[in-house]
């Protein structure tokens, strides 16, 4: 097993720091950044446990913060270490005052978020300590979130990448989603959103 130079996790800034000169622009909402499948973040760098979002959604400061202390006081440091996977608050979320009338363009900044996709892993969790003694510290953060997420080991995803394989060898039943949208069984490209062409009713 090899340990991290810092074993706790670190302190996330509540806003970016840009280079000087640079002022940091208002975003739309572009909310595929958090719609659909993540691609490439789906594994365990260290090959042990971890949180993974089962949904999409986005994250606060004060999420960050409540992973950051509710893992790191309850981890023995001198047997156990942790790390973030995600970036620090990014996405610059606007708002307007109370009582405004509507109009007048865009508001302010009020704070930054990070966007995460299903099934990106969120925070890395490992060292000299069995799955038994990981999941509960582990499961009470993941259960605040904003979004459903569950605790997963290396185990846990490799059973589930062999068992989604051979669900897909062995089904016997060709009228799948896919296969109904792409023949358009009872005119049901009608009713489909341009989201279910990507990834067949697995995610909206």
């Amino acid at each position: 097993i090899e340990f991290p130079e810092k074993r706790k996790l670190k302190f996330v800034e509540k806003t970016p720091h840009p280079l000087f000169g640079i002022k940091i622009r208002k975003m739309p909402k572009q909310l595929i950044d958090i719609r659909g499948p993540e691609d490439t973040l789906t594994y365990l760098l260290h090959k042990q446990y971890g949180i993974r979002a089962l949904q999409g959604g986005q994250l606060r400061f004060g999420h960050f913060e409540m992973m950051r202390s509710g893992i790191n006081r309850k981890m023995n440091e001198s047997r156990c270490f942790a790390l973030w996977r995600i970036d620090n608050p990014w996405k610059p979320i606007t708002k307007k005052g109370q009582g405004h009338r509507m109009g007048g363009g865009k508001g302010n900044i009020d704070h930054y978020v990070t966007p995460v996709k299903a099934g990106r892993i969120i925070l890395e969790f490992g060292g000299k300590i069995g799955f038994e003694e990981a999941y509960p510290i582990l499961k009470r953060v993941a259960a605040k979130l904003p979004f459903k997420a569950d605790v997963v080991s290396q185990e846990i995803l490799e059973k589930e990448k062999l068992g989604a394989e051979a669900l897909r060898e062995n089904n016997l039943n060709p009228f799948s989603f896919e296969y109904c949208l792409k023949n358009n069984i009872m005119g049901c490209k009608q009713w489909a959103s341009p989201y279910d062409f990507l990834w067949f009713g697995k995610y909206r």
